[in-house]
């Protein structure tokens, strides 16, 4: 039964996904330029100046129309349609970062105008497109915070150890021989007591595990929804 709980590919945890990378991506809609910027936020400072920056960078352009969110639970959440017709920019740029379920990220959506009008419903359209389309040329990747484990073995156990850890999907982070061979590995934080006793039974407690601190690991994600 652990070693089947060890096997199980790592599910997305929704309140830890963001993108990948900044990004700009471009389309465009009956002559006018719609380009979305991309950029994880830490705060709402970071997200003000972002928008200062895409606007500066954009002096000449129609509008800069922005949504973010941020914070635990995405507590702050803002959305602008920069002069675009109410409802039609901000909102569907907001919505867009949200069917995603991403978090602390700011996506600003500059357009230059093409001398032909979309309407209200083209573009709401537009605007969601274009952010729809930056998050996946971005990528998504989920925050996950791992534990690392020093696994301490004879020599003796050393081939089996590293076999184990393979068979198991369990990614070693670097190994030091001394008396005996300390292997440290990283493991989901949720995961971690499950490992530890999973290690222990398999060995029949042939070896010592030592906490060794905790990091982000960044897992791409193919699909968030």
């Amino acid at each position: 039964m652990i070693d089947t709980f060890l096997k199980g590919n790592i599910m997305a945890a929704e309140n830890n996904l963001t993108i990948q990378k900044n990004c700009q991506y471009e389309l465009v809609i009956k002559k006018s330029r719609f380009i979305c910027s991309l950029s994880r936020i830490k705060d709402e400072d970071d997200a003000q100046q972002f928008i200062s920056q895409v606007q500066a960078d954009n002096r000449k352009a129609t509008h800069n129309c922005f949504a973010y969110q941020v914070g635990k639970d995405d507590h702050i959440q803002r959305e602008s349609d920069n002069g675009e017709p109410s409802g039609t920019a901000g909102v569907p740029i907001l919505q867009a970062l949200q069917m995603e379920k991403l978090h602390d990220v700011c996506a600003v959506v500059t357009r230059y105008f093409g001398g032909i009008k979309l309407g209200a419903g083209g573009l709401i359209r537009a605007y969601s497109n274009v952010t729809t389309d930056a998050i996946h040329q971005a990528g998504i990747v989920n925050r996950v915070l791992q534990q690392l484990l020093t696994i301490t073995v004879d020599y003796a156990e050393h081939d089996a150890l590293t076999y184990y850890l393979k068979q198991h999907d369990l990614a070693i982070d670097h190994e030091e021989y001394g008396v005996k061979v300390a292997v440290t590995i990283f493991v989901d934080q949720n995961e971690s007591q499950a490992v530890q006793d999973a290690l222990t039974n398999r060995f029949n407690g042939r070896l010592t595990i030592k906490a060794a601190g905790q990091h982000i690991r960044e897992v791409p994600v193919t699909n968030a929804n």
